[in-house]
């Protein structure tokens, strides 16, 4: 049972709750990194094959 406020412990979050928690952090993280990833290859089909050509 989660007791909402224990004022030596705080909130005291079950088992499950905890692997949820956790599950849901992975899946943040990966998220943030596959449109980190897409976002840089955005940017390089954008510049294209010339972008090592141009005037210096």
């Amino acid at each position: 049972m989660v007791e909402p406020h224990d004022e030596d412990k705080g909130l005291v979050l079950t088992e499950e709750q905890l692997r949820r928690r956790k599950a849901r952090n992975v899946a943040i993280a990966v998220a943030l990194f596959v449109l980190v990833v897409l976002f840089y290859l955005v940017t390089v089909f954008k510049m294209g094959g010339n972008v090592a050509n141009r005037p210096l």
